[in-house]
């Protein structure tokens, strides 16, 4: 399963975003990451697009560590974000009871 973060921040934070960044804390050994993948567009601004890869039992401890690693970047002006659960098709279906 995958985790999914979408945020993004207008560009005047931009080295805000980055000095939070590199003060972040390290990720734990159950979560990989993939990005962080950055663009920009007029409407947004700068938005990044993480993907955290974790085994489906630690679910609940990669939401509760991505959550907490994101406020840290609270306070920075324009800053929005998202997280989201994503699972693999067959794990969906099992969840509809369709194995």
């Amino acid at each position: 399963m995958v985790i999914i973060a979408n945020i993004s921040y207008p560009p005047e934070s931009s080295k805000e975003m980055a000095k939070r960044f590199l003060e972040a804390p390290q990720l734990p050994d159950y979560l990989t990451r993939r990005g962080p993948y950055v663009s920009s567009n007029r409407a947004d601004g700068i938005s990044i697009l993480s993907i955290y890869e974790l085994d489906n039992a630690k679910l609940a401890e990669g939401m509760d560590f991505i959550g907490t690693y994101y406020t840290s970047y609270f306070g920075v002006p324009g800053f929005q974000y998202e997280v989201k659960p994503h699972y693999e098709i067959m794990e969906g279906l099992k969840m509809l009871g369709m194995e």
